[in-house]
């Protein structure tokens, strides 16, 4: 397998990651048994597989009825025994799309945007199709090329700006406007008529971003703090734009490539995500996912009409608006979650109950592991879910 295949497969696949919701928890200290980790051994052990499958690190926060929980397994760094911290920043990837999701659905409720108006009526400066809808743009269903590049059901890639290999390692520090990547999009054709199908892509979610910059006036990141992060008092998480640098604590994330024919290992816990504005560029934490994630299903930043439309799945992929509605079968119920990944180096987990009160919230980072993420992850999740969601024994 190419460094290109193994690689590509990342961001995707941490994007669809698990299958549930529970969570929060007892505080565990880094590097000793607490006595939260002596009580629910099951989800110490789930994250534990989790390690063994050959991620170098990750932190765990559930909340249920038995209450909260918190802990890590692997290490925070290659060659050092720290564990993860529990209280760690790492880049959240998709996750952010919930976040612009739930922005855009605010407008709508405030009479700013209509969701089932064009698109175009709010970003003029692209001609974009007019059929597509703002609705379209936050259920993935308008079409538009994917300007990460786009994998076709023949089995061709389409490329666009690098997000995998050595040409992402390489242009990793790269600032990009977030026009510059609408407009590479536009320059591709579109995969299908508006509203015709789905298809998960970026370009969506950019477009969605420098929607709510040109209704509020207000820069994104701007209007993210005055509208959700500042209210819930989300002070680890962090709209970088071009920043570089992940605060601390946090883990390290490594990213595994080809060059010339040799394998390499490099850290890139520091990544210049604008190529992902609103799309996957933020930075948080498993209390931050935790706080907005159960405060947006417990019905306290949407009225329940537009959290309802938020919550109705695409037949084909079970995507809403911004969100993943899935039912895990009889005794798990159904839950909602997006995770997310980045290039590389880490990847989130956010899950909720339908009424908030059951969350989980997780990081993962990857190491010098030779596996694929997306091969090696689902077996160790299938297990880690029916512990940590279902109530099975580890």
């Amino acid at each position: 397998m190419t460094s290109t295949a193994n690689a590509a497969s990342t961001p995707r696949f941490f994007r669809r990651l698990g299958t549930t919701a529970l969570a929060v928890a007892l505080l565990a200290v880094p590097g000793t048994a607490t006595a939260a980790e002596q009580e629910r051994p099951e989800l110490q052990a789930a994250m534990q597989a989790v390690v063994d499958a050959g991620f170098s690190g990750m932190q765990l926060r559930v909340h249920d009825e038995r209450g909260e929980w918190v802990g890590s397994a692997g290490v925070r760094k290659l060659g050092s025994t720290a564990k993860p911290p529990t209280n760690g920043r790492f880049w959240a990837g998709s996750s952010t799309k919930t976040f612009t999701a739930t922005v855009v659905l605010q407008l709508v409720a405030e009479g700013k945007v209509g969701l089932d108006a064009p698109a175009a009526d709010y970003l003029p400066q692209f001609g974009l199709d007019r059929r597509i809808t703002v609705r379209m743009l936050l259920q993935h269903t308008s079409g538009l090329f994917n300007y990460t590049g786009e994998y076709y059901p023949d089995g061709t890639f389409v490329p666009g700006i690098p997000a995998t290999g050595k040409e992402w390692v390489d242009n990793r520090f790269h600032t990009y406007r977030p026009e510059e990547l609408v407009r590479l999009a536009l320059s591709k054709p579109a995969r299908f008529a508006p509203g015709t199908d789905f298809n998960y892509t970026n370009t969506n979610y950019t477009l969605a971003g420098l929607l709510i910059e040109n209704v509020t006036g207000r820069s994104y990141a701007e209007e993210m703090q005055r509208r959700i992060l500042r209210p819930l008092g989300l002070r680890g998480t962090v709209v970088p734009g071009a920043r570089s640098t992940l605060p601390g604590p946090h883990s390290h994330g490594y990213y595994r490539y080809q060059d010339s024919g040799e394998w390499k290992t490099v850290d890139v816990t520091h990544q210049n995500l604008s190529l992902l504005f609103a799309a996957g560029d933020m930075i948080s934490t498993t209390e931050d996912l935790r706080t907005f994630f159960s405060a947006l299903q417990g019905g306290k930043l949407l009225p329940a009409p537009l959290l309802a439309e938020m919550r109705k799945p695409d037949p084909k992929i079970g995507y809403g608006l911004g969100v993943f509605v899935q039912d895990l079968g009889p005794g798990c119920g159904t839950v909602l979650h997006h995770n997310g990944g980045p290039p590389g180096g880490y990847g989130a987990l956010m899950y909720s109950s339908p009424d908030g009160r059951k969350t989980l919230t997780a990081s993962v980072t990857t190491g010098d592991h030779p596996m694929n993420p997306a091969e090696v992850f689902p077996k160790a999740l299938e297990k880690f879910i029916k512990v940590a969601y279902c109530g099975e024994p580890g």
